[in-house]
């Protein structure tokens, strides 16, 4: 498929694979709506080995560099210790000694969904809601805490970069429909309706391993081309999700829109998309036994009107 990325393309694309109303006038999880109970039973069959994998990354990973948003890294504050306690600080009444702490961080700072509430079409959000339905009180509409119940089922790793040979697709590749279809031809694995769909580029990975996140956060990437936007569409999946800071390929297609994939993915189609998951173990793991689907659990922490949230996604095998 090959689509000259503009401004106009993005539009066209947005009418044509929108799915506003296709659940209802007041849908607000849209993707999520092709998971049936029946899905989740036989996703819970692929539990074969009873090995788990844990997708988050460490929140004292400093990944943030400031390009994009005013987001900051993960402030961890201890409010009471263990120095505390030995020194006899805490021992007024009620005695208790103890350790007790906080944390300060954006909600898309590290490993996290996306909720349908964070990219406008203009000024309309997914299934035709205003965005100024997103105000400071948090998102009135598409808030993340409409699918705290629905991120469970069948989870399908593409891993581009094995395929390609690579440890790391360069940055600025664009993953193709094409690129898709043949790594799970090569994987023998499918691609269909519910599954969550967890594409690995391996640049996180060099980051960890030089120690350096660099521009990671909002600067060049492989990732998904505009075209994939159709790819998820027609194959109905539930989510999409990668290793890296925005999915979709950097730079853009285009100087006439910035993320324009993200335009059409997240408020034309629906789709809750998950980024900056750790996938190097359960890559490793997929290659070593050839089973590239597992059960799949990534639930949201419940914050009502919250655009995005931090999670600690699992494999299971």
């Amino acid at each position: 498929m090959d689509i000259k990325v503009s401004k106009a393309a993005i539009y066209e694309a947005a009418k044509e694979l929108s799915n506003w109303g296709r659940w209802g006038p007041d849908d607000q999880i849209g993707t999520l709506n092709h998971i049936t109970p029946q899905d989740i039973i036989d996703a819970s069959k692929l539990i074969r080995k009873g090995k788990s994998f844990a997708l988050g990354l460490p929140l004292d990973e400093k990944l943030q560099s400031g390009l994009f948003g005013g987001r900051w890294n993960p402030i961890h504050t201890m409010l009471a210790t263990g120095t505390d306690a030995a020194a006899g600080n805490q021992d007024n009444v009620p005695y208790l000694r103890y350790a007790d702490d906080a944390i300060n961080l954006p909600c898309q700072c590290s490993t996290q969904w996306d909720a349908l509430a964070h990219i406008f079409l203009d000024d309309k959000m997914y299934n035709g809601y205003d965005a100024r339905l997103v105000d400071a009180n948090g998102a009135q509409k598409n808030g993340i805490e409409h699918t705290r119940d629905k991120m469970v089922g069948r989870g399908v790793l593409l891993d581009v970069a094995r395929f390609k040979g690579v440890d790391a697709l360069d940055n600025g590749y664009a993953i193709t429909n094409d690129d898709l279809d043949r790594t799970a031809e090569a994987q023998g694995v499918s691609v269909g309706r519910a599954d969550f769909v967890i594409v690995r580029t391996g640049q996180q990975e060099a980051c960890l391993k030089k120690g350096d996140w660099g521009s990671y956060a909002g600067g060049d990437a492989p990732g998904l081309a505009f075209e994939t936007a159709y790819w998820i569409k027609q194959r109905e999946i539930a989510a999409i999700c990668s290793d890296t800071w925005g999915c979709e390929v950097r730079p853009n297609e285009t100087n006439e829109a910035n993320q324009p994939w993200h335009w059409v993915v997240i408020p034309a189609i629906g789709i809750t998309m998950g980024e900056i998951f750790f996938l190097k173990e359960l890559a490793d793991d997929c290659a070593e036994d050839g089973v590239y689907e597992f059960f799949f659990s990534a639930p949201p922490m419940n914050i009502p009107g919250g655009c995005g949230s931090p999670i600690n996604p699992q494999a299971i095998k």
